[in-house]
């Protein structure tokens, strides 16, 4: 028996028989010298093959909206897009005229280059948009040689099979049969990778970067697929196996319990109600959030849009992006955050990475301010799509009035902006600040004179308070949401928005803390959001306590002294509410 663990990106349990895909080998690109004069000839074939490989891209985009609908779909609406940069393709231009080499090779290159810069970059999900750059190359060169499509075998699996490989790409993942795939295992990737989102959206458990498990695996071994901890268990023993078939038993049972109540309101025993909405990094998974019974996007992070190869971060694109999600959720409110790169989250060709201490540097609002022509862009492009559905906007890392008072001018400009090209808009848009950082809790009535509303960013409130980096092993020890300094900046923001008559939300893992659920009740917190998978848990939390049991529970962490004395109270709680 063996055991590896890796990172959770679909979550569900899977029993099954290990399917472990031989790749093809990697593509032979011939690469020769050319003359000047044949160069011509070589950019006609480019072309030719641009054009076949966007006709295969559009046949796997029509596929993909039969069988996962058209936000999914949109992972090769995307690829589209890369063969359609104009700047892109001018590039490799300029380099099959620089190289004169053959422009399979040319291709190859440059679509190296691409992936070795984006797999350099520290926010993940700029190197899992590597992926995406290696298969629009792979189509393009298969186009150019005259080899077409993706590895058959994936579409002639056994029942109940694992699918083990290296990388999957996000056409290989499509061409999967569905009905006979119980679960997908890869070597790279992580939760907002193309493969992990249709893994998603169909249903199956995966867990991904698990470093060397293609290798160490031989088809039709046993194995178990926990997608909800990452833990992968290779030909279990009989006890193991056992046990491992009743906690496979126990989640349907818990996935049957919170199907049940998708449709409830997240309400106390005693009647009283607080929102529970989903945070989302991509417009496609706005699909799934009915599935969890979420009330709304609390956080649409839109960093997505500077992180993709080939897809300009221009006002067309933008507008695109965000009605899409405008229009899945109707009515229900989506909160759009406003660019948070910077930090942990650097973008080379907006951000200057040489920064001594980067998370204390130019990140977020910061470079918004700096940058007008790209933020109102980006302010633009979510009012026109406001007439889309309820929009609310939020601007990142506001630190002081200053800040927020320069953003809103600029909205205002936008605004003007739009009604000179005469594009509609909605008039009543509720703005609001992320408060992350200490100052802002500490003047959030300051704050609250000019927002709509206030949404708890806790993982940097949690790393600014404490003063320790939350990637930082050495003082992980410190980045506790439970620690009083922090509950009290949480409680002082709620009690300052409720004053001031405005609502507070909490859209860090804070929210998705069944630990820190019934706390965050009893302070007075109006709105949850979290990953949506998260919001049947904390939504049984809620509807199985009283209001009152819940702020005895709050008032008793603010008397804690440390974080341990808050957790103690918490598990006093808990066997208390258990027991009633």
């Amino acid at each position: 028996m063996k055991t590896f663990t890796g990172i959770p990106v679909s979550e569900g349990i899977a029993i099954g028989v290990a399917f472990v895909h031989a790749e093809s080998a990697p593509q032979e690109i011939p690469r020769y010298s050319i003359s000047a004069e044949e160069a011509p000839a070589e950019w006609e074939r480019l072309r030719k093959a641009i054009a076949k490989a966007a006709e295969e891209i559009q046949a796997l985009h029509e596929r993909a909206s039969r069988q996962v609908g058209r936000a999914q779909a949109d992972i090769f609406q995307a690829h589209l897009f890369m063969l359609e940069d104009e700047e892109f393709i001018a590039e490799i231009g300029e380099k099959l005229k620089k190289s004169l080499r053959n422009i399979e090779w040319v291709v190859h290159d440059m679509s190296r280059e691409l992936r070795k810069k984006l797999s350099q970059m520290p926010d993940p999900a700029f190197r899992e948009r590597a992926s995406d750059v290696a298969d629009v190359s792979r189509r393009v060169i298969g186009c150019l040689l005259g080899a077409h499509g993706a590895p058959s075998s994936l579409a002639a699996l056994a029942e109940d099979a694992i699918v083990v490989a290296r990388d999957l790409m996000p056409s290989d993942t499509l061409l999967i049969d569905k009905s006979k795939v119980k679960g997908i295992l890869l070597e790279e990737g992580g939760k907002t990778s193309h493969t992990a989102i249709l893994a998603r959206a169909f249903g199956i458990p995966a867990v991904l970067g698990l470093s060397g498990i293609s290798r160490g695996l031989r088809g039709g071994e046993t194995i178990v697929v926990n997608g909800n901890s990452g833990l992968v268990i290779v030909n279990p023993d009989i006890e193991t196996l056992e046990r491992q078939e009743g906690e496979l038993e126990a989640e349907s049972g818990r996935i049957a319990r919170f199907a049940a109540l998708r449709d409830l309101p997240a309400q106390t025993t005693d009647g009283h109600r607080v929102a529970l909405l989903a945070n989302i990094g991509l417009p496609e998974e706005a699909d799934v959030l009915p599935r969890y019974g979420a009330e709304g996007v609390g956080l649409f992070r839109s960093e997505f849009l500077y992180l993709t190869p080939g897809r300009s971060a221009g006002e067309e694109a933008q507008y695109e992006a965000y009605s899409r999600v405008l229009k899945a959720m109707g009515k229900m409110p989506v909160t759009i955050r406003t660019m948070d790169i910077g930090g942990d989250k650097a973008v080379p060709e907006l951000h200057d990475l040489g920064e001594k201490n980067p998370m204390l540097g130019w990140r977020a609002i910061r470079i918004s301010l700096s940058s007008p022509a790209l933020f109102k862009t980006q302010l633009r492009a979510l009012l026109r799509a406001s007439v889309h559905g309820n929009l609310k906007i939020m601007f990142p890392m506001i630190c002081c009035l200053e800040e927020l008072e320069q953003a809103l001018g600029m909205l205002d400009e936008a605004r003007g902006e739009c009604r000179k090209k005469g594009q509609p808009f909605a008039e009543k848009i509720k703005i609001g600040v992320t408060v992350e950082v200490p100052s802002a809790a500490i003047s959030a009535d300051i704050l609250a004179e000019k927002s709509d509303f206030f949404s708890l960013g806790t993982n940097d409130l949690i790393q600014y308070t404490m003063a320790a980096d939350r990637v930082n092993e050495k003082v992980h020890y410190l980045s506790d949401a439970h620690h009083p300094a922090v509950l009290r900046l949480i409680k002082r923001t709620i009690d300052v928005a409720h004053k001031k008559g405005i609502k507070a939300a909490v859209c860090g893992e804070l929210a998705g803390d069944p630990e820190a659920a019934a706390i965050l009740v009893g302070l007075g917190l109006d709105e949850f959001s979290m990953n949506a998978p998260s919001i049947p848990r904390i939504k049984e939390v809620v509807r199985g306590a009283s209001l009152e049991s819940c702020r005895e529970l709050a008032a008793a962490a603010l008397r804690g002294r440390t974080a341990a004395e808050v957790r103690a109270a918490v598990a006093a709680w808990a066997a208390k509410n258990d027991g009633a």
